[in-house]
């Protein structure tokens, strides 16, 4: 099998049934490199509902991908062998099945020495994968996060496991070493001052926006850390974006990134084993314009390239 996507050439990129990147859709022990998968769950989210649906469309809005990277110069399809695999299994009436569901769907990809790159959902299905990964690879992982919240955050309503405390958990269960742990976006208000304590116990490096706008751009891209060769894992919120860039999202807070200052960082990054990455938090019913879908379609472009790269 080719695995190239359908050439808008010959195909209009509004026709066709709609895969990632108008790639193939195979089954999940097909001969790719990458697969590309939705988990359609959004059972972790505080405030408002809906990212569930972006697996459908973040994969109509990827038909306007395109697989040359003009500041890398490469072609990422033509580096890597990358598929649609479909969506991961979920439970919509339970968060625990479905946490157990991703880990599980997860380490099947692994056992078949893929990587991979997951969509949709909310940042509560980041921690399932870090567990799968974990296990995968015997040792916490590297791991870079963006997003305009830390995450780190307690129980709510007497609930552990939801979106804003998967990084918690990931860090008390040993799943990321904090000492190779990068937060990119971040912003406030904060509940508490006691919000940063996490963070800083764990001597994690926490950049905000304002870090990454102290002076020109070019100059903070040269002070991003190298990862090594430790097995890394990239996990994009939407949000770390400004509400301009990117609306359709749960949790909105202004004063973002902006979709070319991500990109730079993306392309700056040094990650010589990138095992997989996800993108979660978009919520379409909250952007009828799509640039939201489009802003993640750019995320998993440059997410692909760094795999291909290596």
């Amino acid at each position: 099998m080719e695995f190239k996507p359908l050439s808008g050439r010959l195909s209009p990129r509004f026709a066709a049934v709609k895969t990632f990147f108008r790639l193939p859709h195979v089954p999940i022990e097909e001969n790719y490199d990458v697969g590309i998968f939705g988990i359609p769950s959004d059972l972790g989210v505080s405030y408002r509902p809906g990212a569930r649906f972006a697996p459908t469309q973040v994969r109509e809005f990827s038909s306007l991908g395109r697989g040359f990277h003009w500041s890398r110069g490469v072609n990422i399809f033509e580096k890597l062998k990358a598929a649609d695999i479909g969506d991961c299994p979920v439970t919509p009436l339970s968060i625990d099945q479905t946490m157990k569901q991703i880990e599980d769907y997860v380490s099947q990809l692994l056992k078949l020495k893929k990587k991979f790159l997951a969509v949709g959902g909310d940042h509560s299905n980041t921690l399932p994968i870090l567990r799968a990964l974990k296990k995968h690879y015997g040792q916490p992982l590297a791991f870079i996060h963006f997003d305009a919240h830390l995450d780190t955050y307690p129980a709510a309503w007497g609930c552990e496991y939801h979106h804003g405390a998967f990084a918690r958990h990931a860090v008390e269960e040993g799943l990321v070493d904090p000492t190779q742990m990068l937060q990119i976006g971040l912003r406030g208000p904060l509940a508490a001052p006691e919000d940063l304590d996490f963070a800083k116990k764990h001597k994690i490096t926490a950049i905000t926006v304002d870090d990454v706008r102290a002076g020109h751009l070019n100059d903070f891209v040269k002070k991003l850390p190298v990862f090594k060769s430790t097995p890394t894992y990239i996990s994009y919120d939407i949000d770390c974006l400004d509400p301009a860039y990117a609306p359709g999202t749960g949790t909105p807070v202004p004063g973002g990134l902006t979709t070319y200052e991500t990109q730079k960082i993306l392309q700056n990054l040094k990650i010589p084993n990138l095992v997989g990455a996800d993108l979660v938090e978009i919520c379409p019913a909250y952007d009828p314009s799509n640039i939201t879908a489009l802003a993640g379609v750019d995320f998993m472009f440059e997410a692909l390239s760094l795999m291909a790269l290596n």
